[in-house]
């Protein structure tokens, strides 16, 4: 078996996402606040409900990694996140 390094370039996913809000302990509607993106396209894109803008995504995954979640990518595929320690700190 070959061991791959993770990377934080890939496509951002709603499970990923998800996963980020779950770890922050965050509402769609906080994540809608602080990301200016509108709580329904979240949720669209969270259960992959039609196609989501590069924008949408891109404000997303900026709002999550400001606050500490890197979103983890094999090959540029998603497989998981990972928080700093900060994220930790309530």
């Amino acid at each position: 078996m070959v061991k791959r390094a993770f990377t934080t370039e890939g496509t951002l996913t709603g499970a990923q996402v998800r996963a980020a809000r779950a770890w922050l302990d965050l509402s769609q509607d906080d994540l809608s606040k602080a990301s200016l993106v509108a709580r329904r396209a979240i949720q669209d894109f969270e259960t992959g409900k039609g196609a989501t803008k590069p924008r949408t995504v891109s404000d997303l995954r900026t709002a999550l990694e400001k606050r500490g979640i890197a979103f983890l990518f094999v090959d540029k595929r998603a497989v998981g996140i990972d928080a700093s320690e900060s994220t930790t700190e309530k």
